[in-house]
């Protein structure tokens, strides 16, 4: 290929893997002015901004504040909002007292009804909520507000539930559907989710059967920006994070659909989770789902949105959303295979292939998985060594992680270019006969183990067929080639930044092979590149410009804080006391408390606190003693029944406190309850640890206990009661955290924790 050709199909390329990222939303101008009848992105963020004022967590001063602001902004849309409130229990153990808001516009019909869902309450202790899920509420607000300007009576009667407590076990949707009649008449659900504050947002299904008739609904409604994947909710169903939507499916039998954004991860349930950091793109991309979603479905036959048959889908710029049966999939691998055997057999039978050469054409294939690969493997391992910061951001994406995915992406390139320029006497046609063969196999297993990621096979018919013109021609269209490959870029380009996003740098494997995966589908152009090498070498300066920017960006500074943790806990039996922390690189902050040299915790002294990674103290310190008020606590009832113990007991705060959590020894619970709320008898049998319950407190309301156990088997009761007070508990004096510093997310945090044992021998 000549050296200009080469770099204008360079180039078509680039602008084609581009246009996959930039393609996929909305732009979003200032539209405060837009008709009334349409979703304005300004209008939503002033909802936002109104709502991620401070923490509002189930229990936070401002949690009754955001409540009562958006039962206000229901009443200014005509609406008569309510409240639904009581004790649940999630089944994680996790018990709140929830206070859900409901709305409900009437319809024409008598069909099921469409719900629109999200969360008002934020992630304890120190986020915003303005992305997660404030976001949501904006969505849903300001898309009620376009809907009902338009005048139009929707068919099907509209449900509005915020829920209460998500962030804390899904306990306000457990209400909802388990306590709530409306909940009876609910045939579809829309769930507004955040990860991040930017980003597409990408729709995911929640069906206890198939996803057709869900699938034709959502192409009919013809969202504009549709961002989908199959494969996306094959890989979340084997994860363990759930949103409301999960309680619905679950416990009543509900179908719905998802809509969650993943970029900007590092802002996740963080003192970053405020208006400024949310994009605008992305909150007018959520809006873009809602309406013509609204439009269709508060129309449509929502009683007839179950189906036995399962869809592949995926989308692609300028097609939206593209799916096809389930059924389709093993015939579309067998054509697959037979036009590989057909082109391998032309190409034998004309002397344009030989074995030999094709033989040859697997080293470089083995050589580039294997060595990217590797780099992959320890890329993430290597980067927390060198920057051991990094084991600090628990959610495992750090500030810098474009940079990385980015420069790993472009050293897996590097790689590719620099070994098949070793292969420049074997000719492009042998040395692409492995790769296919590679893609086909990798189709062929995850159709059957990954059903969702069949749609696969889609980009391996283009290079099929730019195999076929390379056997039978000896200077194909290198343009049409261009075009062959278009598939690949757009299908699989935005996977390379999406896996390790949402899943964590630790996925950085998953880029590294994926890019070389989609080198092999595009080295029918890359293959007639003359000067392999000197692209190798331009990949090389990239990569390392690229991880010099990620280096520069290593740091924490204000716009990228490092996330820093501090904790009192105080052992009433033993009268002793200690200063604790989860960071694992301890900063001078937490130092000042923890010395130059801090020590591990004994295990003895305290157990692993619940947190969403099952993180555990990583120092601590011996502290002075404070005089903290401690629980009362009163025995109601100890007494032999059918050969069980039965206790109740009440704990009453002697002090403002957030939560308590309560471990047990290895005595069997056959039942337990709290505040009424009994804990699910298969979370009791299944329960993992120690950890009985986690009691999110509201209003300092006094914990009630009553438990069931066998006969003759002691049972020992940990209990630790916290308060999010470290900061400004007259009895401390610790300073403000740096300008650089934010409280670390997902475990408790700037608490003040009273330990005390109970036992009944």
């Amino acid at each position: 290929m000549k050296p200009t050709t080469a770099v204008i199909t360079l180039l078509l390329l680039l602008g084609l893997g581009y246009w996959s990222f930039e393609g996929s939303m909305p732009s979003a101008p200032p539209d405060a002015d837009i008709a009334e009848t349409a979703f304005s992105t300004d209008r939503a963020m002033m909802h936002v901004t109104e709502i991620s004022k401070a923490p509002h967590a189930v229990g936070f001063p401002a949690h009754s504040r955001v409540r009562t602001y958006i039962m206000k902004s229901l009443k200014n849309l005509g609406l008569r909002p309510e409240l639904q409130r009581g004790y649940i229990s999630g089944d994680k153990g996790t018990v709140t007292r929830a206070t859900n808001i409901l709305a409900r516009i009437p319809g024409t019909g008598s069909g099921k009804a469409l719900l629109l869902l999200t969360h008002y309450d934020s992630q304890p202790h120190s986020s915003h909520g303005a992305s997660d899920a404030g976001s949501g509420v904006a969505t849903i607000l300001e898309g009620l507000r376009a809907y009902k300007a338009s005048g139009k009576q929707p068919l099907n009667d509209i449900i509005v539930l915020f829920t209460d407590a998500e962030e804390l076990g899904l306990n306000g949707a457990e209400l909802f559907v388990n306590r709530h009649a409306w909940a009876d008449e609910v045939g579809l659900a829309l769930n507004f989710e955040a990860r991040g504050s930017g980003g597409p947002s990408y729709m995911l299904i929640e069906t206890n059967r198939g996803n057709q008739k869900m699938i034709e609904g959502f192409k009919k409604a013809h969202p504009e920006y549709p961002v989908a994947n199959s494969l996306a909710y094959s890989i979340y169903k084997m994860l363990p994070n759930d949103t409301d939507l999960t309680v619905f499916r679950e416990d009543g039998d509900i179908e719905g659909f998802n809509f969650a954004f993943i970029d900007d991860h590092f802002d996740y349930h963080t003192a970053l989770d405020i208006q400024p950091r949310l994009d605008r793109e992305t909150l007018a991309h959520q809006g873009s789902y809602l309406m013509p979603l609204l439009t269709y479905f508060s129309d449509a036959d929502l009683g007839d949105m179950k189906s036995l048959n399962e869809e592949v889908y995926f989308n692609v710029p300028l097609f939206g959303l593209i799916s096809y049966p389930f059924e389709w999939i093993w015939p579309m691998m067998a054509v697959a295979f037979l036009l590989f055997l057909f082109v391998l057999a032309y190409g034998i039978k004309h002397k344009r292939l030989g074995l030999k050469g094709i033989g040859k054409g697997l080293l470089p294939l083995l050589l580039t998985l294997g060595i990217n690969g590797g780099i992959g493997y320890i890329f993430w391992p290597t980067l927390k060594g060198i920057y051991p910061q990094y084991s600090d951001m628990l959610h495992g994406f750090t500030y810098n992680g474009y940079y990385y995915i980015a420069a790993l992406a472009t050293l897996a390139l590097t790689v590719c270019f620099w070994v098949y320029s070793h292969f420049l006497k074997t000719p492009l046609r042998e040395l692409l006969a492995g790769p296919i063969l590679f893609w086909l196999l990798l189709c062929g297993l995850l159709s059957h183990y990954l059903p969702g990621a069949a749609f696969f096979i889609i980009p391996v018919y283009g290079v099929l067929l730019a195999w076929m013109m390379l056997t039978a021609q000896d200077q194909p269209n290198p343009f049409l080639l261009v075009l062959l490959c278009v598939p690949a870029l757009w299908i699989f380009t935005p996977l390379v930044k999406m896996f390790p996003v949402g899943l964590g740098l630790k996925m950085l494997i998953g880029s590294s092979l994926l890019t070389t995966l989609i080198f092999f589908l595009l080295l029918p152009v890359f293959g007639g590149y003359a000067k392999k090498r000197s692209f190798a070498l331009a990949g090389l300066i990239i990569f390392l410009g690229l991880f010099l920017g990620a280096h520069l960006q290593s740091g924490f500074s204000p716009d990228r804080p490092r996330p820093t943790s501090l904790m009192y806990v105080k052992n009433l039996d033993s009268n002793t006391a200690l200063w604790a922390t989860y960071e694992k690189s301890p900063s001078s902050w937490t130092r000042a408390y923890l010395g130059e040299e801090p020590t591990a915790p004994d295990p003895e002294d305290v157990q692993t606190l619940s947190s969403k990674y099952s993180t555990g103290f990583t120092f601590t310190r011996s502290a002075p003693l404070k005089s903290i008020p401690a629980p009362q606590i009163e025995i109601h009832t100890d007494t032999l029944i059918a050969g069980n113990r039965q206790v109740s007991l009440t704990l009453t705060p002697g002090r403002d406190v957030n939560r308590l959590e309560v471990f047990t020894n290895k005595t069997p619970i056959v039942h337990a309850a709290i505040n009424g709320a009994a804990l699910p008898p298969y979370y009791l049998e299944n329960r993992k640890g120690s950890r009985l319950f986690t009691h999110y407190i509201s209003n300092n309301d006094p914990t009630q206990i009553f438990l069931v156990f066998p006969e003759g088997e002691p049972l020992e009761l940990t209990l630790y009661e916290a308060s999010n007070s470290l900061m400004y508990d007259p009895d401390f004096s610790i300073p403000p955290r740096p300008s650089d510093q934010i409280p670390m997310p997902f475990v408790l945090n700037d608490a003040i924790v009273l330990i005390k044992k109970l036992s009944f021998e």
